[in-house]
């Protein structure tokens, strides 16, 4: 009995299912078609045997282009090897794709089959796909097709952003557009001036030389000799500024408003720019030209070659169409006439817009046509196909168009198509070379000014990575002066006062007056001096304590703070008493103060 099973492909992953009943199922294709809507009729007939999910959507990617270029990719591969059974005989594999299909009888060796029964399996699998697998729902499926259906539309569109021709494909159309209402405008201008000066349409043919002119002369009774080297300028014609000028005194146009005027010079100054802007357009477009298509507008100009791609619909269609096509596109309407009336087809299409056919004679136009429209086949071809655009291949081509031209009317031999071409190829690979050079200099300029800029920035880097440690350094040794200031200053008071003379409360000497102070100061002086061990620094103490008195006088604010700062430097039983003491004295004092008030 042979195993059916099927294979179906899923944004989220690839899905194995073995069918029931498989004799029944092939023979009643209507009752399959019924079942496949109904979700527990089908789950009767198919059963999930595995199912291998996508790692992430790079992998899905992959495998989708690998189905749609039916190559069996290695999870495909390791799936079927995995849950199919190892006699191949016996197992029938139902796909989707006759390509995919085809690749893994070849490769894998499992039997094949596509349509019918496999086809209508599948629209249910489909249907039912995210019933069939846990854990999977309808809306994450549908985000995965759409996700997959994104990347590989990106991944199958890829185009050279210099080469598209699209924008060929607009600017010829728009100045087809621009030639017709810039030539509808020039008309309407000269109707419009014509009234007051109707000799100036004779005198100039050019259209847009016209609107410049009305534009300036305005009103015809202000023209003079003064405005004649500016007519001359426009006109680019000394006899055509000058006979502007007599027939400017002699005209026989009707006097025109002022109100008049400036409309007819605003409208023809839009019909100047109009006129400007389309010169600029068509600059554009043979700049596009020559980056699309150098060997198709080398051979018969930027205009018709674009007509061509325009009309074609891109310039790979262009290739496609063979040379008899080429050469009456443009002329349908034409073609389908004379096969309907049975008449003359049409010799040529947009082709005739070229030199090479109005330069021929009558009798050989019909086949310097035909040759063109070889030609331009061939040129279009290597545009599209060539990597390197160059229009070395449409000169050549134009160099023969010329020499058939000339064989035509002197008889005179032309070369060989295969020695042309030699010839061609030599110049193209030259033409490579030294673009490729060119290309090369362009690389080492922009790495020299990178290397520079480079260069320029870390200098400046360093240049500020160096500043900012000096900085540092400065701002840290200023606050280090400051405390060394502090401590160097109250060891030498320590050092060369006696302990128990200047440490005292500040609140304590906010009380005393100035007297008082100087009276106390000198009780303790005398005190000292009457000290057996400490005679040799009572006369270095009295210079210090003389200059103190002096200092606290005139900055105390200084000694309280001072003071403040020594109280705690004080330490020792020598100290406690000598502040002991002072204290009592001070108390003392106070009392006899008091009792004298």
């Amino acid at each position: 009995m042979v195993l059916l099973h099927v294979l179906f492909e899923h944004a989220v992953g690839y899905a194995l299912l073995a069918l029931k009943e498989v004799e029944e199922i092939s023979l009643l294709l209507p009752q399959v078609e019924e079942c496949v809507l109904n979700l527990g009729k089908f789950h009767n007939i198919v059963r999930l045997v595995a199912f291998c999910p996508f790692a992430s959507s790079q992998v899905a990617l992959e495998n989708a282009n690998a189905v749609s270029e039916g190559v069996v990719h290695e999870d495909l591969r390791l799936l079927l090897e995995t849950h199919l059974p190892s006699k191949k005989k016996k197992v029938l594999l139902g796909v989707g794709d006759p390509k995919i299909g085809a690749a893994i009888q070849e490769e894998l060796g499992y039997n094949c089959q596509t349509g019918g029964v496999i086809a209508e399996i599948l629209r249910g699998v489909r249907l039912h796909f995210h019933n069939l697998v846990k854990g999977l729902t309808d809306l994450s499926a549908c985000k995965a097709q759409l996700g997959l259906g994104h990347s590989y539309s990106r991944a199958k569109v890829k185009f050279n952003v210099n080469r598209v021709d699209n924008m060929i494909i607009q600017s010829i159309s728009l100045l087809d557009q621009l030639d017709k209402d810039i030539n509808t405008f020039s008309m309407r201008v000269r109707e419009w001036y014509g009234y007051h000066f109707p000799e100036l349409v004779k005198i100039i043919n050019d259209n847009a030389t016209y609107c410049r002119l009305a534009q300036f002369i305005g009103n015809r009774r202000e023209l003079n000799e003064e405005k004649l080297e500016k007519l001359e300028e426009l006109t680019m014609d000394g006899a055509k500024a000058k006979a502007i000028l007599d027939a400017s005194r002699s005209s026989m146009g009707m006097d025109i408003s002022a109100i008049d005027l400036i409309n007819i010079e605003s409208f023809s100054s839009r019909v100047v720019s109009l006129s400007e802007y389309r010169q600029s357009l068509h600059t554009y477009l043979r700049s596009k030209m020559s980056q699309v298509a150098p060997s198709l507008s080398a051979l018969i100009g930027e205009a018709v070659g674009a007509r061509l791609i325009a009309h074609a619909g891109s310039l790979t269609n262009l290739a496609k169409y063979p040379a008899s096509t080429v050469q009456i596109l443009g002329a349908e309407k034409a073609l389908f006439r004379a096969l309907k009336t049975r008449g003359n087809t049409p010799k040529y299409g947009l082709i005739f817009h070229s030199t090479f056919i109005g330069r021929a004679a009558a009798k050989n136009k019909g086949r310097i046509s035909r040759y063109l429209a070889n030609k331009c086949s061939i040129a279009s071809r290597i545009d599209c196909f060539s990597e390197m655009p160059t229009s070395v291949f449409g000169e050549k081509l134009r160099e023969q168009v010329e020499e058939r031209l000339s064989f035509y009317e002197t008889g005179e031999i032309p070369r060989k198509n295969l020695d042309v071409m030699k010839e061609a190829m030599v110049q193209a690979e030259e033409a490579a070379a030294e673009m490729a050079r060119k290309l090369e200099k362009q690389e080492k300029k922009r790495l020299k000014k990178e290397k520079k800029r480079l260069a320029a920035l870390a200098l400046a880097s360093s240049e500020n990575s160096s500043s900012t440690p000096e900085e540092c350094e400065e701002t840290s040794e200023r606050p280090k002066k400051k405390k060394k200031q502090k401590p160097q200053e109250t060891p030498q008071e320590n050092g060369m006062e006696d302990s128990s003379v200047p440490v005292s409360k500040p609140k304590k000497k906010k009380s005393f007056s100035k007297e008082e102070l100087v009276s106390s100061d000198l009780e303790e002086t005398a005190g000292s001096v009457s000290l057996p061990k400490r005679k040799k620094s009572a006369p270095k103490e009295e210079p210090v304590s003389d200059a103190e008195e002096a200092g606290n006088r005139s900055t105390p604010k200084k000694k309280r703070k001072f003071s403040s700062k020594e109280e705690p430097l004080s330490s020792g039983p020598e100290e406690a008493a000598g502040s002991k003491s002072s204290s009592s004295k001070k108390k003392k004092k106070l009392q006899k103060l008091s009792q004298e008030d």
